[in-house]
């Protein structure tokens, strides 16, 4: 009768040793339960969406020599545009966008909701700040040639965005409904009747008749709040998205062949 081989016993070090309950060195902490927890809840999620691979995809990537602080420009532009849809959501619980009670809404606000004078100004501040941050973005990359092939659909959506950027600030003035935000309205759209082509359409459109009502209060709410911040989310998601596929020009002092040296050795 011929014997039957056995397999080969593991190392010991790869034979796991049986926990003696006398031992409080191999009990399970609770922090090492979690962290096991939290490993294989990871591990689930990736074996099914391969999420790994995206991530190595968007963080891992070579970077062309002479990067500097310039190129935080746009991820600050996006910063403050993630303060400017958190803090308009918190206002948006207490506001009420009437004519009749629109003003009182605000003065509600920032006189008896707890930090509502704080987050205000947040949002009040963090659209000029925006709006400066985009038009530095957009002179960084003007100036460092980053809008030529192949880069040349990703400042088109640049471009879009900033210009939603200043529409956002437009519909946004006049929602306090006061003096100031009223006639500043109306000077906004007397300038926007006065452009090129579309120019004498825009105003009816956009105020819903010849004069600043409640209408034009409706309107701007809703494109403040709905349209223009959907648009801006997909168009940075294109832009990102075109930073990260086409990856980031170098400046204009580092040359051509300095460039292409660095990014080999940094992929291999």
């Amino acid at each position: 009768m011929a014997k039957i081989k056995l397999l080969p016993s593991p190392p010991a070090g790869l034979r796991p040793q049986p926990k003696r309950p006398e031992d409080p060195a191999v009990d399970d902490q609770p922090k090492d339960l979690v962290k096991e927890a939290g490993v294989s809840a990871a591990a689930w999620v990736d074996e099914r969406t391969s999420l790994s691979g995206t991530v190595r995809w968007v963080m891992f990537r070579p970077i062309p020599k002479g990067t500097n602080w310039f190129y935080t420009l746009g991820t600050a532009t996006m910063v403050a545009f993630i303060n400017q849809v958190i803090t308009g959501v918190v206002l948006a619980m207490y506001y009420d966008p009437s004519v009749t009670h629109a003003y009182e809404s605000m003065k509600y606000i920032n006189n008896e909701v707890f930090l509502g004078e704080f987050i205000h100004g947040m949002h009040r501040w963090g659209s000029t700040v925006m709006v400066i941050l985009v038009f530095l973005h957009m002179a960084r990359t003007f100036f460092f040639g980053a809008y030529k092939y192949p880069r040349e659909l990703n400042w088109i959506v640049g471009v879009a965005l900033l210009v939603l950027t200043l529409v956002m600030s437009v519909t946004g003035y006049l929602l306090p409904f006061d003096q100031r935000a009223y006639w500043a309205s109306v000077v906004a759209m007397n300038i926007g009747g006065n452009a090129p082509l579309l120019g004498p359409f825009t105003p009816p459109a956009a105020l819903g008749g010849p004069d600043v009502t409640t209408v034009t209060l409706s309107r701007f709410y809703a494109i403040h709040m709905m349209i223009i911040p959907g648009l801006i989310i997909g168009l940075i998601s294109a832009h990102l998205y075109l930073v990260i596929k086409l990856g980031t020009s170098a400046p204009p002092w580092v040359r051509a062949d300095k460039v292409g040296g660095d990014l080999k050795e940094h992929d291999a």
